[in-house]
């Protein structure tokens, strides 16, 4: 990878990076260093790494930077033994983007990061299995019952409106 094509994967790729990131941890600060982390490791290997491949590399890269940081501080839950613990939203409407923010917070980091890549960033499933080091099946699974304890949060649409 030349200088010229890792500044335009910067330019292309560092926005999205940082929403992903921002979205899972919900700290800015800690969020911009994890998209510098990120470029500091592509920086070390651009010679190994093909512009072709450089946006999975970028996403895999952060996210795992990310976990590495999650489990460093301890901030990792299991969600899978909770999802009936959850209860749903029933409070005033505060902004859907409000309760999908909160309803994301209740999820594990492996269904919240899973979800995210798939909904917001628009990830195939098997580039998202790349990404997170997990099986295409597995990333199907934790989306599925993602979705689930969202739905079950969140309740109806009318609470909602």
């Amino acid at each position: 990878m030349t200088v010229e094509e890792y500044n335009k994967s910067v330019d292309l790729y560092s926005d999205g990076i940082f929403r992903f990131i921002l979205k899972n941890i919900k700290d800015e600060d800690e969020a911009k260093d994890i998209v510098q982390d990120t470029y500091e490791k592509l920086w070390i290997r651009a010679s190994d790494v093909s512009f072709n491949k450089v946006k999975s590399y970028l996403f895999s890269t952060a996210y795992h930077t990310m976990i590495d940081k999650i489990r460093k501080n301890k901030r990792v839950t299991n969600l899978s033994d909770e999802i009936d613990d959850l209860g749903t939203y029933t409070d005033t409407y505060n902004g859907l983007s409000e309760v999908l923010d909160q309803a994301l917070r209740q999820l594990s980091e492996v269904q919240r990061s899973v979800i995210l890549l798939r909904d917001y960033e628009g990830y195939a499933y098997n580039e998202i299995a790349e990404i997170t080091d997990l099986s295409e099946s597995q990333v199907k699974v934790y989306i599925y019952r993602g979705r689930l304890a969202l739905k079950k949060y969140i309740g109806s649409i009318e609470v909602l409106i």
